[in-house]
């Protein structure tokens, strides 16, 4: 079988470039596709958004090497706090229980993304293939067949398996007119920096309310000069939000403040704001022969809890630990079985994570009495339970079932570790 490369990634964003990153240590041949150039501020995974890391994440990261880059760039969670607006109900999640440092961290895309721009270039058996856009996708029993378009030439490119991390929107799924089953939240997300009166002390909110979750995450690592900055993800019917966006400071801090309450004070300052439309978005089939879906391409989730990227980053994990065993049992990368492989370990923690994030959107949006004693009853008992606590924890944490080598702290090779 002749191809010009052993695996294509179509995507370079954060989940594409971490999935290159994680399959280096291997013995193959690995493109990247991306249609905005490296290091550009246009690349859209890379803004001002920040994400929440979950501790199973760090892991992976701190596995391939890269997690030194990020560790004093990066807030911690030592707590959660969960709450629902107007009830009785709170969730208290606290890292000495786990006897763990952090249960996460909170990082910007940006931040991520600029070590991941920087450490891809040194690869020797990566080659980063951009500004260029696929045109066409064919998948055989032979090869991968991608024509892309680059500097306004066409060319036709072979890979012996391609992973489509091309986000939500993703084009190698639409050429391949793999159908979605997809979901409208008819809630938007705004997003900003702000700066409250205390100190958030490391701790994580998550307040539901009416129009859907109001979360304030710690953003304040060493290289910041404000103490009390946290990330905002402030979640809005659509519709509402051109009038909030349109707010002064002033105004959009006096009604977060209402939403969100005075557990950190008065709300001083915000930063740029940006609006995203919340939609669920699954792949209907994850896989083909000679095709992965990753990340966004394969799922995209409502932001509550904070699970997306995480779980995108699990993705990465489990197709590089399956395509490591591939290697090493002399198979074809992109054979039915090796690809079946990686989706059904993925299908548990994307039916669990994907029905956790879309219940609770949905039950914390539900106006009925009954439904909020219930779920105010079920706030009380993960706080006073352990098992249930526990059980809630360890997945927060992207701790719960069968895990991946980078997930353990072990590398894919002996003595695969990043020089």
């Amino acid at each position: 079988m002749k191809t010009d490369y052993d695996i294509l990634i179509v995507g370079g964003g954060m989940v594409g470039a971490t999935m290159a990153y994680a399959l280096s240590p291997l013995p193959l041949r690995i493109g990247v596709i991306e249609a905005v150039p490296f290091k550009s501020d246009s690349q859209p995974s890379y803004d001002d958004r920040a994400i929440a890391l979950a501790y199973g994440s760090a892991k992976i990261f701190e596995s391939m090497g890269l997690w030194d880059l990020l560790d004093d760039k990066v807030s911690p969670i030592k707590r959660i706090h969960v709450s629902d607006r107007g009830h009785f109900g709170v969730a208290r999640i606290d890292s000495t229980e786990e006897k763990v440092d952090a249960l996460g961290y909170v990082v910007e895309n940006r931040v991520v993304g600029a070590v991941l721009a920087d450490a891809l270039p040194r690869l020797e058996n990566v080659e980063l293939i951009c500004p260029a856009t696929v045109t066409q996708v064919e998948l055989d029993s032979e090869r991968a067949n991608l024509t892309i378009e680059q500097e306004g030439k066409q060319q036709q490119l072979a890979s012996k398996l391609v992973i489509a991390a091309d986000g939500g929107n993703s084009v190698v799924r639409k050429l391949l007119e793999i159908p979605t089953r997809s979901w409208d939240y008819g809630q938007t997300a705004l997003i900003a920096n702000v700066s409250s009166e205390r100190y958030h002390q490391g701790v994580a909110y998550e307040r539901f309310t009416d129009s859907g979750p109001v979360a304030l995450l710690p953003n304040s690592y060493a290289a910041t000069e404000d103490p009390n900055r946290c990330s905002l993800v402030w979640t809005v019917r659509s519709g509402d939000q051109d009038r909030v966006l349109s707010l002064n400071d002033k105004e959009f801090l006096s009604e977060l403040q209402q939403r969100f309450g005075y557990r950190l004070g008065e709300l001083k300052k915000v930063g740029r704001r940006n609006a995203y439309p919340l939609k669920l978005v699954r792949a209907k089939q994850q896989v083909k022969p000679r095709l992965a879906l990753i990340g966004n391409a394969a799922h995209t989730l409502h932001p509550i809890a904070g699970q997306g990227f995480n779980l995108g980053l699990r993705d990465v994990a489990v197709l590089a630990d399956v395509v490591a065993d591939a290697v090493a049992n002399g198979q074809d990368l992109g054979a039915t079985e090796v690809m079946q492989r990686y989706a059904d370990w993925r299908n548990w923690d994307h039916r669990k994570v994907i029905g956790f994030t879309d219940s609770l959107a949905r039950l914390f949006s539900n106006p009925l009495a009954t439904v909020a004693l219930a779920r105010n009853i079920g706030l009380f008992g993960v706080d006073v339970l352990p098992p249930l606590k526990r059980l809630l924890t360890r997945q927060t944490m992207g701790l719960s079932g069968r895990l991946p080598r980078l997930a353990m702290g072990l590398p894919l090779l002996k003595g695969g570790q990043h020089g």
